[in-house]
């Protein structure tokens, strides 16, 4: 096929360190770049030192380019409920602050709508309610470029070894892959 004529939406996700998530969805088909990012706040061009701040209020984030024709909108909000804890109130794992919150923001009326009814979906997988915020997207602010494609670059890193090696490698066996 020819790429010119590829349709690519995007979507923009937050659930925990942006690192994790852009290591996660770099391994679906279908996905075509993976933007970490920050959204959600009011702060123009945020920076990471203003977002550990909780200067900004926003959140990490990452922007996913797809192909909905290889992976639907649908098969993306399904996987995001599966990479992190969407119940965890005030970040994910040992990573704490609101910019770490688990965060959808909704491009269109149809991404809200289907944010809405998979995370109504979801709610029957888990005991506790999921926090989970949907919103608007208003602004995409891409953070700075050594936070791109983290995990791929530095993946001796101690966080990259600790925490975002073991889920990557749970999510390819789960994927049906390594």
């Amino acid at each position: 096929m020819n790429p010119a004529k590829i349709k690519t939406e995007s979507l923009v996700l937050g659930g925990g360190c942006f690192w994790c998530l852009d290591a996660a969805y770099r391994l679906l088909p279908g996905v075509h770049a993976v933007t970490s990012g920050y959204a959600g706040g009011k702060e123009p061009n945020p920076t990471y030192e203003q977002i550990c701040n909780h200067a900004t209020g926003h959140a990490e984030v990452v922007k996913i380019d797809f192909d909905p024709a290889q992976v639907p909108l649908a098969g993306l909000l399904t996987f995001f409920w599966k990479v992190h804890d969407p119940t965890q109130v005030g970040g994910q794992g040992n990573d704490h602050g609101p910019q770490y919150r688990s965060i959808i923001l909704a491009a269109d009326t149809a991404q809200q709508a289907a944010a809405e009814q998979s995370r109504a979906t979801a709610q029957a997988i888990y005991r506790d309610p999921i926090t989970t915020e949907i919103v608007s997207l208003v602004k995409f602010w891409p953070a700075e470029d050594y936070h791109q494609d983290y995990f791929a670059k530095h993946p001796n890193q101690g966080y990259c070894a600790a925490v975002i090696a073991p889920k990557v490698r749970k999510l390819e066996k789960a994927l049906g892959g390594a």
